[in-house]
């Protein structure tokens, strides 16, 4: 589970970054017709898209039992 959610969690900093490069470019694509929007529209997409599957998959996994809160003290 722990792999899971870290590659998730790399997915969604990868499409991050994915919109970051196609908002840096400023729209130099081939068809020149906001390709630039396109491709971060996508990557912002994705980013939302795999942030509700670990979202998700974590109510899922608590809801079954197989992850537990941890308890942690606000203070000592």
């Amino acid at each position: 589970m722990n792999v899971l959610i870290g590659i998730a969690f790399a997915a969604i900093l990868a499409a991050l970054a994915w919109a970051g490069v196609a908002m840096m470019r400023g729209g130099r694509g081939e068809s020149g017709d906001g390709s630039k929007n396109d491709a971060m529209m996508r990557a912002l997409a994705v980013r939302v898209a795999v942030s509700v599957v670990l979202f998700a998959c974590i109510v899922i996994a608590w809801g079954l039992g197989w992850i537990h809160p941890t308890g942690v003290p606000l203070s000592r």
